[in-house]
């Protein structure tokens, strides 16, 4: 007689079944992001080292003006699975829309802030004179999608919470295709260079945010949940969202320094770092995926006042975050002889983009751990704790990062910077996860 497996390898099964079930298309989601910008990277590249440092100044800035307010997802991503493990999916879905509402809001304060000040934040990251025409009109044009960017992030938000990340996957790889048929159209086919960029990235964008809304709002008719805005509701969400906007202010200033001093040590570092950066990023987002199953996980488990679900499914995505680590890290080093010359023929810029490209390859286990603790940490609602360490993480980098154009060392001597970056990271939320203290229980936290 076959015998059942023991209680501690059922339970491993049942997490590696929910991991990979939400993991799996959330990476898929994921990697759109990144993606577009490799895209956009690989198509304007062509048209010039100038070109390509001043998609890369543009790049980091509109990602910042966008990603400072990822709680849109995150936040709600937590908020929703807490409530469909307490059972409640029409009060999920209602905070969903809540936190729609406030991205459309947020989107137009956005909006206002960057089309004027455009040419100044170009000026203010260093860009060099050739770069900065370049930067200011991808800038300029790709701040118009800002809303539909931050109505796809909520939105996403919701369906993670409500335990489906296929969705956004096809939504995803719909808008990845466009978004690159768009922008080859518009470079070469009509010949709009750099602007044609910019505008096939936003009408993609456009595109994306309609199908989200199409779905949420099936989904609120559903369940009957409001579509109107409400204003406590809004409130309440972007209360919530505070602390992990400070960790998220934390992080993009990191990646802003990181620009800005490669800006500084000339055009060809700068074009070896966007496409260093493009590929952190596609890791990241990569790893990041079995983060975002730990978020809608550990808020359903907590939902339903199911702790040690919680701890147990926390601790075998962690092992999951490391092996993933590994096997990426092993990727980049097998394929670099390839990844560099598809993004630039400049032999200047590739020699100093691949020590860099070493780097990123071997700190992947550390960025593994970071990811899912983070996911983890989100999913738990415990921002604070978060937000404090990312903002200790800044105060350590900044120094550091400052003084390589003085010390020298170039693009890698940053990298190795941002490496330290991450294992600093890596140890606060390790400490903060074996402490048990972000272990709260219920519908709400």
């Amino acid at each position: 007689m076959t015998q059942a497996p023991p209680a501690p390898e059922a339970a491993r099964r049942r997490h590696d079944r929910e991991i990979v079930a939400l993991a799996v298309p959330a990476f898929g989601a994921l990697v759109a992001e990144p993606l577009f910008v490799m895209a956009d990277s690989a198509i304007v590249g062509h048209l010039g080292t100038a070109q390509l440092a001043g998609l890369g100044v543009a790049s980091a800035l509109l990602t910042t003006a966008v990603s400072v307010f990822v709680f849109l997802a995150y936040a709600t991503t937590a908020a929703v699975a807490r409530r469909v493990g307490a059972g409640d999916l029409r009060a999920a879905i209602r905070q969903g829309m809540d936190g729609i509402w406030l991205a459309l809001l947020l989107g137009v304060v956005v909006i206002a802030s960057v089309l004027p000040t455009a040419p100044a934040l170009v000026e203010l990251f260093g860009a060099s004179h050739t770069a900065a025409p370049y930067a200011t009109t991808y800038l300029r044009i790709s701040s118009l999608g800002i809303p539909a960017m931050l109505i796809a992030l909520a939105s996403t938000g919701v369906l993670r919470g409500l335990q489906d990340t296929k969705t956004p996957l096809y939504v995803a790889v719909g808008g990845f295709v466009a978004n690159a048929a768009l922008n080859a159209g518009l470079v070469y086919g009509a010949g709009l260079g750099i602007a044609g960029s910019a505008w096939g990235t936003v009408i993609a964008q456009f595109g994306m945010a309609a199908v989200y809304l199409f779905v949420v709002v099936r989904g609120a008719r559903k369940h009957g949940a409001s579509l109107r805005p409400d204003a406590a509701g809004i409130r309440a969400c972007a209360q919530a969202g505070a602390p992990l906007l400070v960790r998220t202010l934390s992080l993009r200033t990191i990646l802003m320094i990181a620009t800005a001093v490669a800006a500084r040590l000339g055009d060809a570092d700068m074009a070896a770092h966007q496409i260093i950066l493009s590929l952190w990023s596609l890791l990241a987002f990569a790893l990041d995926a079995i983060a975002i199953a730990g978020q809608a996980i550990i808020g359903r488990y907590l939902g339903a006042n199911d702790a040690q679900g919680a701890r147990e499914a926390c601790r075998r995505m962690v092992q999951w975050g490391i092996a993933s680590g590994v096997v990426l890290g092993l990727l980049v080093i097998a394929a670099r002889p390839i990844f560099l010359p598809l993004f630039t023929s400049d032999s200047a810029v590739q020699n100093t983009a691949l020590p860099a490209l070493v780097l990123v390859a071997v700190s992947q286990p550390i960025s593994g751990v970071v990811f899912v603790l983070d996911g983890v940490l989100m999913g738990a609602g415990d921002g604070p704790y978060l937000a404090w360490a990312m903002v200790l993480t800044l105060a350590l980098f900044t120094p550091v990062a400052l003084l390589v154009p003085t010390l020298g060392g170039g693009l890698t001597a940053l990298w190795g910077a941002m490496t330290l970056m991450m294992s600093v990271r890596m140890l606060t939320l390790w400490l903060r996860s074996h402490s048990g203290r972000w272990i709260v229980t219920g519908a709400t936290r």
